[in-house]
This record gives C-alpha cells, structure tokens and sequence, in this order.
C-alpha cells in the first residue's frame, strides 16, 4: 500500500504554496506584533511580514515543484528522517534562532524554515492536501515557536514522528 491508497487527497499543486504560508503566518504573529512596537515598526511591520511570508513561498514552490506522491518505504524513510532532524543540532539552533528579536523578515523566515523542516516534512510525507494534519503541525510550529526547547516533549515527539515512519514503511 503506498500513502497515495492512504489519502484520497493526495497531491501537491500549486494552491499548496499560498496554504503552506498561511498556516505559517500565525506562528510568526507574535514577532510581527514585536516588530509593530518598535520605533519604526508602523511602517516596517508589513515588510517584515512579506518577507516572511515569501520564503516560505519560496520553500512551498521548492516542495511543489520537486513533490513526487511517495511509495509507502518512501513515505517512512522521510517520516523516520523528520523525526531525527527534530533531535538534530541544526533543528535546535535554528529554532533558538526562530525565537530571537531579528530585524529581517526573510532572515526571520529562513530560521522558522530551518526550525519547521521535520514537521514540513512529515505533511509531505503523509498527505500535503490535509487541512487537519496543517493544523496540529501549525499548533506544533506555534508552540516550538512561543516555547523552550523542552526534552520531555521535544525528544517524544521526534521519537513519535519516527515510530510513525516506521509502521508505515513497513505497511
């Protein structure tokens, strides 16, 4: 059975870009509500939030235009992968970074990027066109985003997202 049986929704067009950046929006609210305080932040608050915005643009026409439906080994060996990018130093540095006070709205975006790749990942993996699994992810991000790293929720989570690849690659 490949995670195309899975999912009758199965598929990645372009109406997945504008999704993919809309549900990253909320999560970026608090540092664009940052920016809005500062002294110039009336008028540099909404370029803030366009740069952000367009990476992640970029980043959801790099998974469109490279999205092939994966088998279902395909399918595990990418959740198993997401799942240890969420334990790797780089998943860390970029969320610590994601938190940070940053002036750039693309540099902002890039680190959220870099932070969200496990969890853009698992969506790909399983099914990009389900709004349900867009929101717990979208829950995900917002909350890596407002919170502390903390291993008694981070190290079970990357474990789970792992134990996921692993039964479906072998289904």
């Amino acid at each position: 059975m490949t995670t195309a049986d899975m999912s009758p929704s199965m598929g990645m067009g372009l109406a997945s870009v504008p999704m993919m950046a809309a549900m990253m929006l909320p999560s970026a609210v608090p540092a664009i509500a940052r920016r809005a305080r500062e002294r110039d932040g009336a008028l540099s608050a909404p370029t803030f939030a366009g740069t952000y915005l367009g990476v992640w643009v970029l980043a959801g026409l790099v998974a469109v235009i490279i999205y092939r439906p994966p088998s279902a080994a395909v399918a595990g060996a990418l959740l198993i992968a997401a799942g240890l990018y969420e334990l790797s130093p780089l998943k860390r540095e970029c969320r610590r970074r994601c938190r940070e006070r940053v002036r750039s709205g693309a540099r902002f975006g890039v680190y959220c990027v870099g932070s969200s790749l496990g969890l853009m990942v698992v969506l790909i993996a399983l099914d990009p066109m389900s709004v349900p699994l867009m929101c717990a992810i979208a829950a995900v991000v917002l909350a890596q985003k407002l919170l502390p790293p903390f291993c008694a929720v981070d190290v079970p989570l990357a474990l789970l997202i792992v134990g996921l690849g692993v039964a479906v690659a072998t289904t």
